[in-house]
This record gives C-alpha cells, structure tokens and sequence, in this order.
C-alpha cells in the first residue's frame, strides 16, 4: 500500500518534470536554428561585402584606365591641333610667297605689254611718217631735177606742214606710259615711295584711262600701307577696283584692301572684303590667303562672343 502511494505521488512529479523539460529542449532547437540563420545571414553579408569590394576595384581599375585613355587623347588632339596650325602657317607662308611671285610675274607681263605697245605706237609713227614722206615725194615735180620754185621751201618739203597729222603727233607726244610706269616701279621697288607715289600720280593724270593707271592705284595704296596710312590705301585700291575691272591685280587688290582695313580696326568690314574675294576669284592663290586670314579673325573674335 505505501508502494502504491508512493508511485501515485511520484507520476506527477514525473509528469510535472517531463512538461517543465519539454519547453526548453524546443527553445534549444529554436535558439540552434535562429543561430544557424544568423550565421548564413553572416556568410552572406560577407559574401556581399567581397562581392562589393571586388566590383569596385574592378569600377576604379576602369576609371583609371578610362581617365589614362582621356589623358592620352587630350595629348594626341592637342598635338593635332599644333601640328593644323603648323599646316596653316606653312601654308600661309606658301600662299604669301606664291602670291608675290604671281604678282611679279603679272608686273613683268605688264612691263612687257607696256614695251609691246610702245613698239607698236614707234612702228606706228614711222609708217605714219614713211606715208607722209611719201606723199610729199609724190607731188615733187616730175621729168626734170631741177631746183624747187621759190615760193615753195624745199626744207619744208622734206618734212610735213606743221599743221598737217604726222606733224602734230610728234608735237602733242609726251612720256610714254609704259616708261612712266617702269620708272615709278622701279622707285617703288627701291623703297623710293615719295618719289614713286609722285611718279604713279603722274602716270595717272597723262594716261587716266590706261591699264597700267589701274596698276598705279595699286601702287599707291601699297605704299600707304606701308607708310601706315590704311585708309588712304582703301580708297588707292577702291579706285582700281571700280574702274579697272579687267585689272590683272583685281584680287591682289581684294586681299590687300581687307589687310588694310584689319589695320584700320574694322575686322567686319576686312570680312566681307575677304568673302567678296574668295567669291569672285575661288581658285586665286590670294583666295587661299583669304581663307587663312577668315580662320584667323574668327579665332581672334571667339573668345569675345563667350
């Protein structure tokens, strides 16, 4: 009987004990999964981290690389942009030479015109004069070699009256262009540009409607120039080119005309004189020297539009 009670009172506390064991055995397993968890969660986070450190090792790597290439590129188009300009220069410089070299060769074929006309106009002369003497050799007085009357002078039948044609021509006759022109070049070229102005001005007064006066315009406004006179050198190469339009120093005239006006300080003005040559001359060596003068002006006009 004691045995009996004694395991009647021991199963509740068995009972009681088996409950109170249960619970926490559960909250074990549950602390060992949560720890489980968090450890994975760990792993991953660290995963990630690697996983991120790695990525932006790989984002500066390219960025260096990236930053390199640019550095590089900015080097070679730098190196571009100095060798365009070189090319612009040594073009320039080549237009230039061409340019005067062309002008030297348009002032000889002008000399050589000019020598051709005067040759032309003797030749003209002496077969005026050939005529003349022909003519009064024919009213001599034929079928006999005597004397000539007394009322008709002999001195003067060798010659024309004074006021027939061939006589007045060699009286009315001055300078000749051509040597008018060759000696006031020729001052020119000595840097004589007093004398050599004096000398054009001459030239175009005697002979106002002859080619050769349109290349004395020329001259003058090359000499303002370089006397510093730009404005008086406008209105020298103006007149040429309105009243000499068949000048062969038409474009010269264009270009030199534009410098003049950059040197009077009206850039506007030497733009549209520098189009309006490139226009009407595209091929001429003095359009190329337009072309570069254009690059030039607009460089030197970009940083004020900024």
């Amino acid at each position: 009987m004691f045995r009996s009670r004694s395991l009647r009172l021991a199963l509740p506390i068995l009972l009681v004990a088996g409950l109170a064991s249960t619970p926490s055995r559960a909250e074990n397993k549950d602390i060992l999964q949560l720890q489980v968890e968090v450890q994975q969660l760990q792993d991953s986070v660290a995963r990630l981290q690697q996983s991120n450190d790695e990525s932006m090792g790989a984002l500066k790597s390219l960025i260096e690389q990236t930053t390199d290439a640019v550095n590089k590129m900015s080097i070679t188009v730098n190196g571009m942009g100095l060798k365009m300009q070189n090319i612009q220069d040594a073009t320039a410089t080549k237009s230039e030479q061409m340019s005067g070299q062309i002008q030297s060769l348009n002032d000889s074929v002008d000399e050589l015109k000019a020598r051709l006309d005067k040759i032309q106009k003797s030749l003209n002369d002496i077969q005026s004069q050939q005529q003349s003497t022909a003519a009064v050799i024919g009213n001599l007085p034929q079928g006999n070699a005597s004397p000539a009357p007394t009322n008709q002078p002999p001195a003067s039948a060798a010659t024309a009256p004074s006021d027939s044609p061939a006589a007045a021509a060699p009286a009315a006759a001055t300078v000749p262009a051509a040597d008018m022109y060759r000696s006031a070049y020729a001052d020119y070229i000595a840097a004589k540009y007093p004398l050599a102005a004096s000398e054009f001005s001459d030239l175009i007064k005697a002979y106002p409607d002859d080619n050769l006066s349109g290349n004395a315009y020329f001259y003058i406004g090359e000499i303002d120039s370089h006397t510093k006179k730009p404005s008086a050198a406008i209105k020298a190469y103006d007149h040429l080119l309105e009243h000499y339009p068949d000048n062969a120093k038409i474009p010269a005239a264009h270009l030199h005309k534009a410098e003049a006006m950059i040197d009077a300080r009206e850039p506007d003005a030497a733009i549209r004189e520098l189009r309006a040559l490139i226009q009407r001359f595209p091929t001429s060596p003095e359009a190329a020297q337009a072309r570069t003068k254009l690059i030039t002006l607009h460089a030197h006009d970009a940083p004020a539009d900024n």
